[in-house]
């Protein structure tokens, strides 16, 4: 569960996208049955690649065809529900060497900003929170489709990747080689309008 503050995070988060928007262009990411996904890609010592992704999250977007400008999104991230498929490394990484999640156990992303660049596809700026460092960053992002679902509701889904430079959130990657301090970061959310 995610903590108090981690839920007033959230809340205004929310606010940010402005009541009027509340409308039947809002989604809610549906988490169910692996329908949205929060995964990473990091290089491991220069020979290989450590995969993983966060299990918990929340999130919603507003999508609006007619008005793409107005696209935003917001997601929270509970850091504690890292999985890399190895135990050993993943209690390393949540550590104080990495990320800290005894003191920064959620992270949160914001949208502040769309910018079209063709059909079904643009540009998403906002602040992402990870061990208390807020960063503006650039995702692009690609409509995987939308349409109404076998149980009358109507879905839109969406992916995107974007590299992080692990020193800009505090991670200390000193120790390592160069090819690790930098992190492919990969979303997809399929939502359910609301």
């Amino acid at each position: 569960m995610f903590k108090k503050t981690a839920l007033a995070t959230a809340l205004a988060a929310t606010a940010l996208v402005g009541i009027s928007q509340v409308q039947a262009d809002d989604y809610k990411v549906d988490i169910e049955g692996q329908h949205a996904f929060i995964q990473f890609k990091i290089n491991h010592l220069g020979y290989s690649y450590i995969l993983g992704n966060f299990e918990e999250f929340s999130g919603q977007f507003h999508y609006d065809p007619e008005n793409l400008e107005a696209s935003s999104l917001m997601m929270e991230v509970d850091v504690t529900s890292l999985n890399s498929n190895h135990a050993e490394r993943d209690r390393h990484i949540l550590s104080d060497d990495y990320l800290s999640a005894g003191d920064y156990p959620t992270a949160t992303f914001v949208s502040t900003g769309f910018e079209p660049t063709g059909d079904a596809e643009g540009v998403l700026t906002g602040d992402l929170t990870l061990k208390g460092e807020t960063q503006s960053i650039e995702m692009p992002v690609t409509m995987v489709g939308e349409g109404e679902d076998p149980w009358g509701s109507y879905r839109a889904g969406f992916e995107g990747s974007t590299m992080l430079t692990l020193s800009d959130f505090n991670i200390d990657m000193s120790g390592l080689p160069e090819v690790m301090h930098e992190l492919e970061l990969y979303v997809t959310f399929e939502g359910v309008r609301q």
